[in-house]
């Protein structure tokens, strides 16, 4: 599921409880769950949009194969979701057996109720090796409990406008380092007109996905501010320089991003794997003209991807049925038919590794000309770098966007502008800035 269209009201409802007391959640870890244990009852499951319809789904083979069970599947509606979960968290009372928690918010809810999740460890024992790594990550808490199951991956490579390219006399598949992209950049500009990039930078998303594709997020593993990290200072200085350049085109929001594509404002989009339903869904008159190659590196031989987006299952230690709402999660996320069949009735790219190797992932889509470009978001899955996220995340996020402003619009210089925004957060939070080599 897209992240970037969905980020104010988490946001708000994690930066609410920030600093909250945690008198309401349990003093237990919950049911500890049995892979094998016989299920009956009923459960309730919230979630939203194509993931509930996924849910709803499934769940009908779920109680096909598991007599004498129910289950409840609500969609909450995403505007209401992080509400509802944190209200509920905070009173341990009034949440369901299962909730949909997008990954990077998953953190937050560990490290602030951190006895409110029931580990799902005991559901998969050594088959948590074939999860994407970065997302068990960011599922796990500091003692080694898996506190939710990881379900799609955002899976990011780099989208080519190929006729803005070919009038430019560049091939996008050559494409190794991000240096190399500024070259083609400043080549599709003269011999089009058309900016590089279309991006909304008063979010703060490109950079963190820059950052990310280093191995390192606003936090290190010890929870320490990392911004003033040299791959920190890479990135920003790097979206500042395409900047300069007159490559980047600044819109606003999502459906500033959907429409500079629909448009051809910009020849290159680095944007996750979901970027392909809203392509064919919204924009079908660009059918053969987008080729998908991975994301430039930093440095030759460097990481190609990075993420955005993607989401989770997990049961509170609250829920009235954990043994079924455990097996009802393993049958959905842990399964490769069924991973597979959510590919392609809803477009969720699967966490779950094995899925991958279906036939779907390797099989040409008319869309993009014939290319399998499935296939290379598979490739690029496990090698997502897995990143820290903290209780902080939500509080950092609002100051790191204003860094990259202040240094991409406003010209300041980026090292100076993200050692402000870790004093920032340093003040806000109590945490200490990372000493860096």
């Amino acid at each position: 599921m897209p992240k970037a269209m969905k980020l104010a009201a988490p946001l708000l409802a994690l930066a609410l409880l920030s600093g909250c007391a945690t008198g309401g959640v349990p003093s237990a870890a919950g049911t500890k769950l049995s892979s094998d244990a016989a299920v009956s009852g009923q459960i309730t499951v919230w979630s939203w949009d194509v993931a509930a319809t996924a849910l709803k789904r499934l769940s009908k083979e779920y109680t096909k194969e598991h007599p004498g069970t129910t289950i409840n599947v609500v969609d909450i509606g995403y505007d209401n979701a992080y509400d509802k979960m944190s209200v509920g968290l905070q009173a341990n009372s009034g949440l369901p057996d299962v909730i949909t928690v997008e990954t990077d918010h998953m953190p937050a809810y560990i490290h602030q109720f951190p006895k409110a999740f029931t580990d799902l460890k005991p559901l998969i024992g050594a088959d948590e090796a074939q999860f994407d790594p970065s997302k068990i990550s960011a599922s796990s808490s500091a003692d080694g409990k898996l506190l939710s199951m990881p379900w799609d991956s955002g899976t990011v490579a780099l989208y080519v406008r190929t006729d803005y390219f070919k009038a430019a006399g560049v091939d996008p598949n050559k494409l190794a380092t991000w240096d190399d992209l500024i070259t083609a950049g400043e080549k599709v500009k003269a011999a089009t007109g058309h900016a590089l990039i279309s991006t909304d930078l008063s979010t703060g998303s490109l950079f963190q996905m820059l950052l990310q594709q280093q191995g390192q997020g606003i936090f290190t593993p010890d929870g320490a501010i990392n911004l003033t990290s040299a791959a920190a200072v890479k990135a920003l200085a790097l979206i500042k320089t395409m900047n300069d350049k007159g490559l980047l085109d600044n819109v606003k929001g999502w459906d500033g991003r959907v429409t500079a594509t629909k448009n051809g404002k910009s020849a290159v989009m680095p944007e996750a794997v979901w970027w392909i339903g809203t392509l064919t869904g919204e924009m079908p008159e660009l059918a053969n003209k987008i080729t998908v190659v991975p994301l430039p590196a930093f440095t030759a031989g460097g990481t190609q991807t990075s993420n955005d987006g993607g989401s989770t299952l997990a049961i509170p230690t609250q829920a009235k049925n954990p043994q079924l709402a455990g097996s009802f999660v393993k049958f959905m996320l842990a399964n490769k038919d069924n991973q597979v069949s959510m590919m392609k009735d809803e477009g969720l790219f699967p966490s779950y590794l094995p899925a991958l190797d279906a036939p779907l992932f390797h099989a040409p889509q008319a869309y993009f000309g014939g290319e399998k470009v499935y296939e290379l978001f598979a490739a690029q899955t496990p090698k997502i770098p897995s990143i820290i996220y903290t209780s902080d995340n939500a509080k950092a996020g609002d100051t790191v966007s204003s860094a990259v402003v202040a240094a991409v619009l406003n010209h300041q210089d980026p090292a100076a502008a993200l050692k402000s925004a870790a004093e920032q957060i340093a003040t806000a939070t109590g945490r200490k800035i990372a000493q860096q080599p």
